[in-house]
Formats: C-alpha cells, structure tokens, sequence
C-alpha cells in the first residue's frame, strides 16, 4: 500500500500539466475577498529534490520540467542559413508555472539553466504560495514517510495555522470539511491510483462532496493508461458534472504511443505513462483559455513521438 512515492516522478510529464493546471486556478480563485479553504487529498512530502536519488534514479524529471525549460535545439551543421529564430514566448500559464519554480530557485531564476533548478515543488507548496492571510490550506497524507517530510516541509514555511498537516486518508476526511465556513472551497484530488480502487474511490468521494457542496471547485488528476478503470473515471466524472448541473472541464497530455515494444533481444519494454489528466468540476471561467495556449506548447516541448497530442474539452 505504501511503496508509491512521488519523488520518483517529480518533475515529470505529468506534473507539468497539473501544476500549469493548479497555478492558473490558484491564481484567479484567490483574487476574491472572501476567504477560500483548499483541500488536498494527497499532498505528498510538498518538497522534492531533483538531484536527489529518487528522482536522478527515475529520470522522468528530464523528459518533463528540464525538457520544457530546455531552450529549441539549434539547427543542423549543414543546414542552409535563415534568419535567427525569436526568442520563444511561453503561453502565460507556462511563465506563472515557471515563476513558481524560479521563486524556490534563486540561482534558475537567475540564470535559467536547467542546472541550477534542484527544488521541485508538490502541490502543497504551489497553493501555499498564492494564499492570503484569510484562506486556509488542509493538507492530508497517509505514507508515512512523506506525511514526516510534508510536515517538515511546511514547518519551515513558518505560516502558522493557515496550513495544517494530518495523517489520515484523504478520501475519508473530506466530508468532514465540506461545506467550509466561508462557502469558498477548492479540493484537489491526486491519489497514487497504485491501487485499483482508487479509481472508485475518486469517483465516490467526488459525488459525496459535490453533494455536500455543489459550488465547491474540484480537482482530479488522472493517469491515462491502459487500464479500463482509468478510462472510465474521467467519464464518470462527467456525468457526475452534467447530473449535477455544474460546470467542467478535462485537459488531458499525451507525450508518447502507449503501446508496448521491444527491444534488439526481443525484451518487453513498457512505456510507462504515456499520458495524464485533469478533470475540473466548476472550473473558473478563465481556465481554458489559459490551456488552450499552454497545452500546444507542452505537446511541442514534451512530445516524444508521433502521438504526442492534447485534448481540451468542457461543458455546462
């Protein structure tokens, strides 16, 4: 139950789309006066180490964050001669993610090199950064190592009571904070999905919640794999949305064909995840204009054959 850890995949594909994703909600839903409750299910250890064992052992890292912020690759030696290409411009929604990781990297901020960006932020930290005095983060984790870091980790925040940390599951505990006080919430749902039901378990909690609190914003991110449940679940969630009468949106990014291959000796190799998901119940009005400018640019950067693609859709 307790052998998934993020710090193997920190900084990968997936975490570029769901933290470009959480960024430009954190941003608009904190500009209003009144105060806004985030809860996150699965918040992991919050801090993550890209020159650390874990994540230099996965590599994933290189095929995600350090892949977009790699500068395009210069033309061939033999290539005829043409004007200087302009300097890329990064999709907002891109440049507020990459502010996020300027701002824990002093040194990548100032030099922009792949190099100098060592701290990866989880979602914790992300949404900390765009609290005000009012809101209120709650932060939940089951793995007990993690739970240690996170608690760690958001100690040396020195932010008090805004934040709090507890061991318990996420999926159980939600109910017990909806409807928040202040009638302003957003939840942001991140299971391992290491076991199989947590795909039900999404899809229920989701239900339970939206019933709780239909004007709630809630987050679910996704693997898209091979897997009948994981292509079930974002349909679930849709109809969720259209029973219920609100309003969502799923952005999805595939970086590569999800079909197995083999190698020279005729060994099996598996692809790993080729592609993830976001699923937003009640998402704000300004959100998929900023993906429909980020997502071209994340498949350009971070594709790695020729089914790389992304896909946007939203009712209600």
């Amino acid at each position: 139950m307790f052998s998934y850890r993020h710090a193997f995949h920190a900084g990968n594909h997936a975490d570029v789309l769901k933290h470009t994703t959480l960024i430009a909600m954190m941003k608009y839903l904190t500009q209003k006066d009144t105060a806004l409750t985030v809860i996150d299910t699965h918040a992991g250890a919050g801090l993550y180490r890209l020159d650390g064992d874990y994540t230099e052992t996965s590599g994933e890292a290189l095929e995600g964050v350090l892949k977009l912020i790699a500068p395009l690759a210069p033309p061939a030696p033999d290539a005829k001669p043409r004007k200087p290409a302009p300097p890329e411009v990064l999709a907002p929604a891109l440049q507020d993610y990459l502010n996020v990781l300027k701002a824990l990297n002093p040194q990548f901020a100032q030099t922009g090199e792949a190099a100098h960006l060592k701290i990866y932020p989880g979602s914790p930290f992300i949404e900390q950064q765009f609290l005000s005095g009012r809101d209120k983060l709650k932060l939940f984790e089951l793995h007990p190592t993690d739970f240690k870091s996170l608690a760690g980790n958001i100690e040396q925040l020195g932010v008090g009571r805004q934040v709090t940390v507890s061991r318990e599951d996420g999926f159980e505990v939600l109910k017990t904070f909806l409807p928040p006080p202040a009638r302003r919430a957003m939840v942001f749902c991140d299971p391992s999905y290491e076991i199989k039901s947590d795909y039900a378990r999404v899809s229920a909690c989701m239900a339970d919640a939206v019933k709780r609190f239909a004007t709630g914003t809630y987050v679910v991110w996704y693997p898209i794999i091979p897997r009948p449940e994981a292509h079930d679940l974002p349909r679930k969630l849709k109809t969720l949305a259209v029973k219920a009468g609100r309003s969502w949106l799923n952005a999805s990014l595939t970086v590569k064909s999800s079909k197995l291959t083999t190698d020279t000796a005729g060994e099996v190799i598996r692809p790993g995840l080729p592609a993830s998901g976001m699923f937003v119940i009640n998402p704000p009005h300004t959100l998929k204009a900023d993906l429909q400018l980020a997502l071209p640019q994340m498949v350009a950067k971070l594709g790695q054959d020729r089914h790389a693609s992304f896909g946007l859709e939203h009712g209600g």
